[in-house]
């Protein structure tokens, strides 16, 4: 009998893995670069993104009941629209974590070479320490991956909450004036920016086969979770703008300043643990619910069946977390052989996850019914995604042909079985 994903992730360990996966290292530099581009109008485009937050999970919470499997949001769009839907979003996804892992770790990296003023192959060491160590972890079993999660995440939000608390002293209402002194234009650009903060609740979906109860645990994971990242974010804004942490110094030192104002020089030290313990959150949480993401896929036939087995032992997704070291790997050496703009190597995995946003509403816009409050989240969902992807530019042909990929790919398959 082959080996199975054991259920061990209960709605505790679910909540900090699924803030982890969505608190990114956006935390510490896009308070302050929002703010310094829209003003404290930017306050309200982080309350409205956190509505949006709240569709998706909804919406999420609503399709994980319906179908409680590794595959994730490919499984949805399979139930909805068939197998050929479910490779072609797999494909998709299969272009977003390998690179957006990496990028992640560098901008954690750069975020403390800044204070420290280590060196590119620092960086590049310090960004492939925080991926092998995960990968490492994940190999021994998700039972510790999620127990160093929870550990994780409450050092993360007890050092928030702290320079929540020692910024409040120092915030004055006329920071808050003029309330949009770039206009309404400005706050409207800066939410594509933001909605990049809210992404990775997909993550905690193909996690369910190995929650105690998948039905009832991710969905409490997923509220919990969209509640703390929105308190945090809107929370931080808030400071922010009205200790006016931003402008100064270069934006990536935003969260630096921002410490600074209440804890004094202690604070840089401070700031490079959170940055620590943030990014190395984030690539946790998604390496853990995109590896068993891919293990579904091969498991389903979307893609080769090599990646389908589990370890004997530990019973996790070996081969594909050994492929996605490989992957990490040639990320950050090709950043250091050629510096690449982060950016730029950004834009295509964010054109992909919002993708799979569209692709992932549309599907529960099929599964649901109207009288379903999830259908209307997800119509609101699906017009604000498809509208942010708009924006995407060039990067919207990058998941248009890892789709095209996936299709032929499927279709081949299908055809030589057939």
């Amino acid at each position: 009998m082959l080996p199975e994903l054991q259920r061990s992730i209960t709605w505790i360990q679910g909540t900090a893995l699924t803030i982890g996966a969505v608190l990114g290292c956006g935390i510490l530099i896009l308070p302050s670069v929002t703010a310094d581009a829209a003003g404290p109008a930017s306050l309200f485009v982080w309350v409205f993104m956190s509505f949006l937050s709240f569709l998706l999970v909804g919406t999420l919470a609503r399709l994980v009941k319906i179908a409680p499997s590794a595959g994730g949001i490919t499984a949805y769009v399979q139930l909805a629209f068939q197998k050929k839907a479910g490779t072609v979003l797999g494909w998709i996804m299969l272009g977003s974590v390998p690179i957006g892992v990496p990028i992640i770790a560098l901008t954690g990296a750069h975020y403390i070479s800044y204070i420290t003023k280590a060196s590119d192959w620092q960086i590049t060491l310090i960004a492939g320490c925080m991926l092998i160590v995960s990968i490492l972890l994940h190999m021994r079993g998700i039972q510790l991956s999620a127990n160093i999660s929870t550990l994780v995440m409450c050092v993360i939000v007890f050092l928030l909450v702290a320079s929540v608390a020692v910024s409040l002293p120092h915030v004055k209402a006329a920071e808050f004036q003029p309330f949009l002194p770039h206009g309404w234009p400005a706050a409207g650009s800066v939410s594509v920016m933001i909605f990049f903060s809210f992404v990775g609740w997909e993550m905690i979906t193909p996690l369910a086969e190995e929650f105690h109860r998948p039905e009832k645990d991710v969905p409490i994971s997923l509220f919990l979770g969209a509640a703390c990242v929105a308190g945090l974010y809107i929370l931080l804004s808030f400071v922010t703008i009205g200790t006016h942490s931003y402008g100064e110094n270069g934006e990536i030192a935003s969260l630096a300043m921002l410490i600074s104002k209440g804890a004094g020089e202690s604070g840089v030290y401070v700031t490079v643990c959170l940055a620590l313990f943030i990014t190395f959150a984030t690539i946790h949480a998604n390496i853990a619910g995109f590896s068993r993401m891919v293990y579904a896929l091969a498991r389903e036939g979307h893609i080769p069946v090599y990646f389908g087995k589990l370890g004997k032992t530990n019973h996790t997704p070996i081969r594909v977390l050994t492929a996605l070291a490989a992957v990490f790997g040639l990320v950050l050496i090709s950043h250091s052989l050629f510096q690449i703009d982060l950016t730029t190597l950004l834009k295509g995995p964010s054109a992909a996850f919002i993708a799979s946003y569209i692709w992932t509403m549309a599907a529960a816009l099929k599964l649901l019914s109207w009288r379903d409050s999830g259908w209307w989240m997800a119509l609101g969902a699906f017009a604000a995604c498809a509208v942010i992807y708009s924006f995407s530019g060039w990067a919207l042909l990058y998941p248009a042909v890892l789709g095209a990929a996936g299709y032929l790919y499927i279709k081949k398959k299908l055809a030589h079985e057939s």
